[in-house]
């Protein structure tokens, strides 16, 4: 049973922040293969049809240099390293774009809901005669990045290994609700597993029936030590981990 990886590179990122701390070491040095063969032993009923991981597809996108020189270097490091440890074997990858952008000047509650800011002292606005105008609204500019087809081409790749058979299931890693349709649709054909990175809900357009379609399907949600189980030797080739890493 030859079971494909699909791996959306930044939103593993962020789920792993999420989960073992922005500023805490011991998991971006992530290695991929490891991951999904720890993910797929955890599946014993696919262990007994004879699973093994085939292909890993990493997909990604790298950060602009111009404005994040030292994260572009780092992740630079981090993919060279992962291609010569073999933990991939395919990378594919998406963009950045960066927009100047205006909106209102918010902040979020403990809900993650935007809380719009308004005058009050100690920043107060004032109209032409000195009087206190309460509740003006602040518009501000900001850089807006945006990363550009990541899901397009998880998606992409899933449908194309599940159409041309090249592989008998799937484990799709990501919690971007833009999957359904191509998740759906490989449904339709092959056992598919879905892991959630983060240690937020599992998105609800992923979720679904194990017997969908063929049936066989199953989800996960990674958890802290399966990212610092998961680490590559500290140097790989030429390439060291980068500092509290």
């Amino acid at each position: 049973m030859k079971v494909g990886v699909y791996i959306d590179g930044l939103n593993l990122y962020f789920g792993g922040r999420s989960l073992c701390g922005r500023s805490a070491s011991g998991w971006r040095w992530l290695d991929l293969r490891e991951l999904s063969e720890r993910i797929l032993a955890r599946r014993a009923d696919w262990s007994a049809q004879g699973a093994v991981v085939q292909r890993v597809v990493y997909c990604t996108a790298f950060i602009d240099g111009g404005i994040h020189p030292a994260e572009h270097q780092r992740q630079q490091v981090y993919v060279a390293a992962l291609r010569a440890n073999h933990s991939f074997d395919h990378l594919e990858e998406g963009r950045f774009t960066a927009r100047w952008k205006t909106g209102l000047l918010s902040t979020r509650d403990n809900n993650g809901r935007p809380v719009i800011h308004t005058s009050r002292w100690p920043v107060m606005v004032q109209d032409r005669a000195g009087k206190n105008v309460r509740d003006a609204r602040f518009m501000v500019s900001y850089l807006r990045e945006e990363e550009k087809a990541t899901d397009v081409n998880v998606g992409s790749h899933l449908l194309f290994d599940v159409l041309t058979s090249r592989v008998d299931a799937a484990i799709v890693i990501s919690n971007d609700s833009d999957l359904r349709f191509p998740i759906r649709l490989a449904r339709q054909r092959v056992p598919v597993g879905v892991v959630n990175p983060s240690k937020n809900r599992m998105a609800g357009d992923l979720t679904g029936q194990p017997g969908d379609g063929v049936g066989g399907h199953w989800w996960y949600q990674l958890d802290a030590n399966d990212f610092r189980s998961c680490q590559l030797a500290g140097t790989v080739g030429n390439y060291r981990r980068p500092p509290r890493w």
